[in-house]
């Protein structure tokens, strides 16, 4: 359960496929336009029940309630040993290495 006033991300799709402009790229127009919004739950809530949110702007939002206090889950991937070769090189050609 999900307490009111927690901040959560929730989804909408905007457009189905058929709805899409007739304008955008084939491959486009095959998958709905999809809104993921961070905001306050209006209402104690499970997760996967349909919800309403303010966001920061003071907007309202209705979605499906995904996650409870999201966070960014993003990294700069594993250790490449060549890139610490390359920086060990840049590093002697621009400042003339141990010296």
């Amino acid at each position: 359960m999900v307490k009111k006033g927690t901040w959560v991300l929730i989804h909408r799709n905007i457009l189905e496929p058929a709805e899409r402009a007739p304008q955008v790229p084939d491959d486009t127009k095959k998958v709905p336009l999809e809104m993921w919004i961070k905001g306050y739950l209006q209402n104690d809530a499970e997760p996967g029940a349909e919800v309403e949110v303010i966001t920061r702007t003071g907007r309202k939002e209705t979605g499906t309630l995904l996650e409870a206090e999201p966070y960014y889950k993003h990294d700069y991937g594993k250790f490449v040993p060549e890139l610490q070769v390359i920086s060990e090189q840049v590093r002697e050609i621009a400042f003339g290495g141990d010296e």
